[in-house]
């Protein structure tokens, strides 16, 4: 990836830098200096920010980026997804500093590799952005109402089957991409022989998979054939974070027992995946 360009919109109070680790300030509408380009948050939960930034020309918007902006158990990130750049995968940014202000860093990406903001006023923020040897730009933004503006619909003439409902339906990017959770099971520490107990936990593994299915959080599962690795089979979760799929891992029987352990892997592959379970449901003929 040649670039990663931000327009990044912070708005907050001299004490929110010092009490409050997770920049929900950020909620609302942003205007840049250039007054051009806008940025808006919303508020998904106390620890997740959804964004996206635009500009508006003769009445008209252009998308530059969706945004995300998440707390984990390691840590605190500034997720953007830039369209035309990096095929359409989100880089993250760690929050790095919360003191005197707002530093997102990833020192890996090749620009930016710091993102930084500090207030001026509650309604003024400035913004920096960093690469190596002093390389960057820097801005300032205001808190201001959504604009006005007709939305322009991008050129879908590259495939001729787009389904613009379906498409929104599934929450894809624009390459009709998203990101999920891939777990391997393998062979967990358990070593018992106990029959009755292990069949009874594979019972509940099994019901365990038909409720996250009908609940629309796991789309693949299945097992391996034999092989060297101790691979015992696979799931797919259709949910946004390691902690969602740990919590949903949780409630099988079979891993709770310890007799399956397991690795969680982002993967990323079509938005459409979970349009077959509809159809699988129509072809089998016995349960497990």
């Amino acid at each position: 990836m040649k670039k990663l360009l931000f327009v990044w919109l912070l708005g907050l109070s001299g004490t929110a830098f010092t009490q409050n680790k997770f920049p929900d300030f950020l909620v609302g509408t942003w205007l840049s200096e250039d007054q051009t380009t806008y940025e808006h948050w919303d508020k998904l939960s106390s620890t997740s920010l959804k964004g996206y930034s635009y500009e508006v020309k003769n009445g008209e918007i252009k998308m530059n980026e969706y945004l995300d902006l998440v707390q984990r158990k390691d840590g605190t990130f500034y997720i953007p997804t830039v369209i035309g750049q990096n095929n359409g995968k989100p880089v993250e940014f760690k929050l790095v500093a919360s003191d005197s202000g707002f530093v997102f860093e990833n020192k890996a990406h090749d620009f930016p590799k710091k993102i930084s903001y500090r207030m001026i006023s509650s309604t003024e923020i400035f913004v920096q952005v960093s690469g190596e040897k002093n390389t960057g730009f820097s801005f300032k933004m205001k808190k201001t109402k959504p604009a006005l503006f007709t939305v322009k619909e991008e050129n879908t003439t590259d495939n001729p089957n787009y389904d613009k409902t379906l498409a929104e339906k599934l929450k894809g990017d624009d390459h009709g991409m998203k990101s999920y959770l891939f777990v391997v099971l393998k062979t967990g520490s358990n070593t018992t022989t106990d029959k009755k107990y292990i069949d009874s936990c594979f019972t509940g593994h099994m019901g365990n998979i038909g409720r996250l299915v009908d609940e629309g959080k796991l789309i693949v599962a299945g097992p391996f054939g034999k092989n060297s690795l101790t691979y015992r089979g696979l799931f797919i979760f259709n949910v946004a974070t390691t902690e969602e799929a740990e919590a949903l891992l949780k409630t099988d029987p079979a891993v709770n027992s310890g007799l399956l352990a397991y690795d969680i892997i982002p993967w990323y592959g079509s938005a459409a995946l979970p349009e077959y379970l509809e159809a699988s449901d129509k072809i089998w003929r016995k349960k497990f």
